[in-house]
C-alpha cells in the first residue's frame, strides 16, 4: 500500500501546483493577452479547488488527502523514497493551524480579486 500512500502524495503536490501555478499562469497569462487565462472551465476549476481548501481549513477539517495519506501509511516499514521525501517537504511545514487557515483565505481572496479584475470568458 505503500505505493498508493505515494501516488496520494503525488497527486497532493500536484492539486497544490495547480491552485498556485494557477493563479500565476492566470496573472501571466492575461498580462501577455492570452485567451486561456480567461478560459471559464479551467477559471472555475481553480477558483473551485482553493475554496475547498479554504472551507475545509475554516471548518477545522483535515484535508482528505492527508488523512488518506495518513490511513494508507500507517505501519508501513521502511525508510521514506525521493518522492515522498521531498514532496512532503514542500507541503508539509511545521506552523500553527491558524497560520495554514489564514494563507488559505487570503489566497482565497486574491482567486475572488482576481476573477472579477480578470474575469473569466463568458
Amino acid at each position: 500500500m505503500i505505493w498508493l500512500a505515494n501516488a496520494t502524495l503525488v497527486l497532493h503536490a500536484l492539486i497544490v501546483i495547480f491552485i498556485v501555478g494557477g493563479l500565476i499562469a492566470i496573472w501571466s497569462g492575461a498580462a501577455f493577452g492570452r485567451n486561456w487565462a480567461r478560459n471559464r472551465a479551467f477559471r472555475r476549476a481553480h477558483i473551485f479547488a482553493i475554496a475547498i481548501v479554504a472551507a475545509l481549513a475554516v471548518a477545522g477539517l483535515p484535508c482528505p488527502l492527508t488523512v488518506l495519506e495518513d490511513q494508507l501509511r500507517a505501519g508501513a516499514p521502511g525508510a521514506q523514497g525521493f518522492v515522498q521525501r521531498w514532496v512532503g517537504a514542500c507541503l508539509y511545514w511545521d506552523l500553527p493551524g491558524w497560520a495554514f487557515t489564514l494563507a488559505y483565505v487570503a489566497f482565497l481572496l486574491a482567486v475572488v480579486v482576481t476573477w472579477r479584475r480578470i474575469p473569466p470568458d463568458a
